[in-house]
């Protein structure tokens, strides 16, 4: 039996995590390691909630929309277009021949600080 409880601290232990990681890699100019490693972060952020919603393992798949779906939890129409952008950053380091534009140094440390926001959110509505 699926211990949900273990699960979940799992999902949001691991996604704390992962959010250190890209700061430390934007810290050091590594900008789409970061973006990848931030949307790596809400992915897991969203397991969490998946695992609580339907009480099964998350699916192995890292389309935010999809997670947050079936999730069931309600994000804000701005959070949702943020998921948007933080899903052409996740490709990147799993398709090498995909190479989305690199913003500037500022436009990064807002994604990272709004994937920090969302993951303190996510992990409060746990």
């Amino acid at each position: 039996m699926l211990n949900i409880g273990k699960q979940i601290e799992y999902w949001i232990n691991t996604a704390k995590s992962d959010l250190d990681t890209a700061e430390l890699l934007i810290r050091e100019s590594r900008y789409i390691h970061g973006l990848f490693f931030c949307h790596l972060a809400i992915d897991k952020g969203l397991k969490a909630h998946v695992v609580k919603a339907t009480g099964r393992i998350p699916p192995k798949s890292h389309n935010l929309i999809y997670l947050l779906d079936i999730s069931k939890i309600e994000f804000a129409e701005s959070n949702e277009d943020f998921l948007g952008i933080l899903m052409k950053y996740q490709l990147e380091g799993r398709y090498p021949d995909y190479n989305p534009m690199i913003p500037a140094k500022e436009k990064v440390i807002e994604y990272m600080n709004k994937s920090k926001e969302i993951l303190v959110w996510l992990e409060r509505k746990l």
